[in-house]
């Protein structure tokens, strides 16, 4: 097994190319994301808990669109939560195909690419004036895919939060492997 970082490993045995990447390995900023879960669903409770001694509809109204918003950003933080600590994604070649996995604990969908149909394995560029690539590449949501592949006029992407130097091997660990076959 070749270790890439702390975070990326690649194995190539019997034939198939094995890529494997985690989410994170910086436990501390892990468990401040779940303290900031705890504290924004304690709020959200105590907000809910208060609905129903309120008699002025107005107000009413009111705790009713902040839940929506509340509800929303709960989502996004648990989700970010429980992919940051159970999930990874793997990315191995076989048997002429090319296979793409994001899985937590063990779960997740398992998608399947003919080798012969992929093409432009490359970088997905981050632009530094981008608020939006900025967002994608913080510790605290899940996203900001750093490799992408054309298939059937459809681009895929995958490697999470990758920085440049770990995309840049992964990207040759799998065109090399595509040239061998």
């Amino acid at each position: 097994m070749k270790l890439i970082s702390e975070r990326v490993s690649v194995q190539e045995k019997d034939n198939v190319l094995s890529v494997v990447m985690l989410p994170t390995t910086d436990k501390k900023k892990l468990n401040l994301m779940l303290l900031w879960l705890l504290a924004w669903t304690g709020c959200g409770v105590i907000v809910f808990m208060n609905y129903f001694k309120l008699n002025n509809q107005d107000a009413k109204l009111f705790i009713i669109i902040y839940l929506s918003f509340w509800f929303y950003f709960e989502y996004k933080i648990a989700r970010a939560w429980i992919w940051k600590k159970f999930g990874r994604e793997k990315v191995w070649l076989k048997s002429g195909k090319l296979f793409l996995q994001k899985e937590i604990n063990g779960k997740g969908k398992i998608k399947e690419y003919e080798l012969d149909l992929v093409n432009e394995v490359k970088l997905i560029e981050l632009s530094h004036a981008s608020f939006a690539d900025t967002i994608n590449q913080s510790f605290w949501i899940k996203g900001g895919e750093r490799i992408q592949f054309q298939y059937m006029a459809k681009t895929i992407t995958f490697g999470m939060q990758l920085n440049d130097k770990e995309a840049y091997e992964v990207i040759r660990e799998i065109k090399s492997y595509i040239k061998k076959g």
